[in-house]
């Protein structure tokens, strides 16, 4: 391996030896989880007990308010042995960053009190209309990671009152919706190649009344939350999000690298009378794949000291430069796993394999909205003097 650089801060060492401490139990449990499409609670209960779920949460609201780069550390960490515990974890610190946008009470009901996780589905799959003290929800989300666990769900809606000749260049008016799971129906369709242990099923809600104090205006989750003695980071949700699913392709590529290089050693292929390692192809595949992730882990590191520093008044040109950081880590990494899967050739077929896994994991990773190859497409508009769109 190459030299890692600088020395992690304390706060990031001890957070990622969190993660070892419960490493043998997400091991333990994780072709379980792959055969039954979601994580036991066992290695729920082992990340609750590490405060993992609430890492990115204000302390006074029970969580750990760690740094990005702290953050995205743990979740690299975690992907390295589990993906999918991995992509929960990075799901659950993008829903807690929403309560920096909540009432006080209703984030201090939601995250201090319960243990339970909060996620859900941003996807404005749903409709809502204004009643007295609140909103009526009805809709279907899917994608729900980690909803097996969850206390809370979040459900994002459009208002039908919104007049689509005036959607703003931002998109329709939404807002974010948190209902207890009890009130939802879940649908279990999550039959999937890659990232099977997180349970990110479909689930609907019919005629439920919502709390106006438990809701937030999505246009609000562009810019940084307003500030206030709890808030936890001057940072708007959009950016924050990017760092959990980018943070997971960057620890599932890791995993690979650590995997190829131990079977390159031991690996004779057949008719061949050396091991894999000593072909001249096989060790420029690895090298470029090496510096895939390393380019992937320096852009993502940047990105993150760019949040610190300018979250407050960094506005669409920061968004720009994480959404570029994003999206190049995607492709870095899914192109470092495929050719490394490829590479050790028949071995990465069989489902035992960590290649295998890797493969699997890491593209169904990249199908998320903020790893997707069109943030280069709206970048780059924006780079030329047009309004930093979402999608067209």
């Amino acid at each position: 391996m190459l030299l890692s650089g600088d020395h992690p801060c304390d706060q990031t060492t001890e957070w990622t030896a969190r993660v070892e401490t419960i490493a043998p139990v997400l091991a333990r449990y994780r072709d379980q989880a792959e055969h039954e499409r979601a994580t036991p609670p066992a290695v729920i209960d082992a990340l609750r007990e590490q405060n993992i779920h609430r890492m990115w949460v204000s302390r006074a609201f029970g969580g750990g308010q760690v740094s990005v780069q702290t953050g995205s550390a743990v979740l690299q960490a975690l992907a390295r042995v589990d993906a999918s515990v991995a992509w929960q974890m990075g799901v659950q610190g993008a829903i807690g960053r929403m309560s920096d946008y909540l009432p006080e009470p209703v984030a201090h009901r939601l995250f201090r009190e319960n243990t339970g996780l909060v996620v859900g589905g941003i996807n404005p799959t749903g409709r809502a209309e204004s009643v007295p003290g609140g909103y009526r929800l009805h809709g279907t989300w899917s994608f729900a990671s980690g909803s097996a666990h969850a206390s809370w769900l979040v459900a994002t809606a459009m208002l039908p009152d919104h007049d689509a000749s005036c959607t703003p260049p931002t998109g329709p008016r939404t807002h974010m919706f948190f209902v207890p799971t009890s009130a939802v129906r879940f649908v279990d369709d999550w039959f999937t190649a890659g990232l099977r242990g997180t349970g990110s099923t479909t689930f609907c809600v019919e005629d439920l009344v919502v709390p106006a104090d438990h809701t937030i205006d999505g246009s609000l989750l562009r810019r940084p939350p307003a500030g206030r003695t709890s808030r936890a980071y001057p940072i708007a949700y959009y950016d924050f999000a990017a760092f959990t699913t980018a943070s997971t392709t960057l620890g599932i590529a890791q995993d690979a690298l650590e995997t190829f290089r131990a079977l390159a050693r031991e690996k004779i292929p057949a008719r061949a009378t050396s091991p894999l390692a000593a072909s001249h192809t096989v060790q420029a595949g690895l090298a470029r794949a090496e510096i895939l992730v390393r380019t992937s882990a320096l852009l993502l590191t940047d990105a993150a000291d760019h949040a610190t520093a300018h979250g407050e008044q960094g506005g669409d040109n920061l968004s720009a430069l994480i959404r570029l950081a994003a999206a190049a880590v995607a492709e870095n990494t899914a192109a470092a796993v495929d050719t490394l899967y490829d590479l050790a050739g028949t071995s990465s077929l069989y489902t035992a394999s960590r290649l295998d896994r890797c493969f699997r994991d890491i593209h169904a990773a990249v199908k998320h909205i903020t790893l997707s190859q069109t943030n280069f497409e709206m970048v780059g508009q924006y780079l030329l003097g047009g309004t930093l769109l979402t999608r067209r």
